[in-house]
């Protein structure tokens, strides 16, 4: 689920910054069930560390992914090149 939810922040984060209006909105909404979905998984296993590591490691997945996607096509959809 950490991996949805990263992708959706990030297009967000996108949608914010170039004003989309509409488009930002609608991720929000998208974003606080999914949020409230993860809220309601780890109350419900508080105990399980595990279950955040696991959490927190899709977080990291999605933002690469969708970070990757928007260089990308950023630069015309030619190979990205590995920063150092």
């Amino acid at each position: 689920m950490g991996i949805l939810e990263m992708m959706i922040i990030s297009l967000w984060t996108r949608f914010v910054s170039e004003s989309k209006i509409m488009a930002s909105g609608i991720t929000t909404v998208v974003n606080i069930f999914i949020w409230y979905y993860v809220l309601q998984s780890v109350i419900d296993d508080i105990g399980n560390v595990n279950l955040v590591a696991l959490y927190a490691f899709g977080c990291a997945v999605g933002t690469m992914i969708t970070t990757a996607y928007f260089r990308y096509h950023e630069r015309g959809g030619t190979r990205l090149s590995q920063e150092t």
